[in-house]
C-alpha cells in the first residue's frame, strides 16, 4: 500500500497507478456472464498483486471497496435485512454530516447505511469510527478500506472540505450495546462534537433513524467481567448466544427501514459558533429530538419486525 499525497483539490485525493481498465479489451463484450466474471476476478487479482489500484489519503480503496467488501454487505441488505429507504432525496449534494441513530450489539448499521447511499444515491458515506475499531487489526484495515476513518476533528474537517458525505452515530457504544428493553430509545448524543464540527465546516446536518437494526442481536444481559477481560465495552447476551455457539451469531432477519430527514442548515451561525458550549448543546439536543421522533415515525411505518 502506498501512501496518498496531501493536496487541497476537490474530492479525495487519488494516487493513479493505472490508466487501462482490463475490461476494456478487445472481445470482453462478446464473452458469456462466467467467462466475464472469471475474467474481472484474474484482472483484480493481478491489480492487487502488481498494485496497480487506487487509494486516498485516508486509506480509502475504491476498487477493493466495491469488489470484495460491498457485495458482502449488499447480500445482507437486500436478501435477509431487506432494507427500505425512505427521503433518499434529502440528501443534499456536496458536504454534508449524517447523523443516526446507532443499535443492534455490532454495528451493522452502519454497514447497512453504507450499502443504501452507495447503491441508491451513488456515493460513499464516510463513516467516523471509535477508537476500538481501529485497534483491531483486521477490522481497522479493512474499514480504512471502505473510506472510514478515526472520529476525529480533524478527519472529519478534511473530508467534509472536500466534498464528502460524512456519517456519524454520536450514541457510540452506548447506542450500539444498549439492552433490547430499550430498543428505540436513543441515548445521550456525548457532548455534540459533531455539532462543532458541522459549524466549522459550514455544512447542513441530515438526521437519519434507523429501524431494524434493534432487533438483530436482542441484548438480554451483559457479562461485564468478561467483557472488562477483553477489553471491550460490553460482552453481550442474546436468545441464541452463547447458547448456540457460532450459529448464535448469525443476525436475525428483521426487516429494516432506513429514513433521512431534512437536512438541517446552520447558516444563522458562525464557525465561532461551535466554541460556544450553549449553541453547541441547544443544536445537539434539537438534533436528538429530531431523529427520536423520526424513529417513532419510522417504526410505524415498518410495522411488524420480522414480515
Amino acid at each position: 500500500m502506498m501512501n496518498a499525497h496531501h493536496e487541497d483539490d476537490e474530492g479525495a485525493q487519488v494516487i493513479h497507478l493505472a490508466s487501462a481498465r482490463d475490461d476494456d479489451a478487445p472481445g470482453h463484450a462478446e464473452r458469456g456472464p462466467l467467462e466475464r466474471g472469471i475474467a474481472s476476478g484474474l484482472a483484480f487479482l493481478r491489480r492487487r498483486l502488481s498494485g496497480e489500484y487506487e487509494v486516498d489519503e485516508f486509506g480509502f480503496d475504491p476498487e477493493f471497496n466495491d469488489t470484495v467488501l460491498l457485495p458482502l454487505a449488499r447480500a445482507l441488505y437486500e436478501h435477509w435485512f431487506r432494507v427500505e429507504l425512505v427521503g433518499l432525496d434529502k440528501i443534499p449534494e456536496g458536504g454534508a454530516l449524517l447523523v443516526a441513530n446507532h443499535s443492534g450489539t455490532i454495528p451493522l448499521d452502519a454497514l447497512m447505511l453504507s450499502v443504501g447511499v452507495h447503491d441508491h444515491a451513488d456515493r460513499h458515506v464516510r463513516l467516523l469510527g471509535a477508537d476500538l475499531v481501529y485497534q483491531i487489526p483486521v477490522l481497522g484495515h479493512l474499514s480504512r478500506k471502505a473510506g472510514h476513518t478515526l472520529a476525529c476533528k480533524s478527519d472529519a474537517a478534511r473530508l467534509l472540505s472536500k466534498g464528502e458525505l460524512v456519517g456519524v452515530f454520536p450514541e457510540g457504544f452506548k447506542g450500539v450495546g444498549k439492552p433490547f428493553t430499550d430498543r428505540y430509545k436513543l441515548q445521550r448524543f456525548g457532548r455534540g462534537g459533531f455539532v462543532g464540527t458541522a459549524l466549522r465546516a459550514g455544512v447542513p446536518i441530515v438526521p437519519c433513524a434507523i429501524v431494524g437494526a434493534e432487533e438483530i442481536y436482542p441484548k438480554i444481559a451483559d457479562v461485564r467481567p468478561l467483557a472488562r477481560l477483553l477489553g471491550l465495552p460490553y460482552f453481550p447476551v442474546t436468545p441464541t448466544f452463547p447458547w448456540l455457539g457460532p450459529a448464535g451469531l448469525v443476525p436475525l432477519p428483521s426487516k429494516w427501514v432506513i429514513q433521512f430527514g431534512e437536512p438541517m442548515t446552520l447558516d444563522e451561525y458562525d464557525a465561532e459558533a461551535a466554541e460556544d458550549p450553549m449553541t453547541v448543546f441547544d443544536i445537539t439536543d434539537h438534533v436528538r429530538e429530531n431523529v427520536q421522533q423520526m424513529l417513532y415515525d419510522t417504526l410505524l411505518r415498518r410495522g411488524p419486525a420480522f414480515l
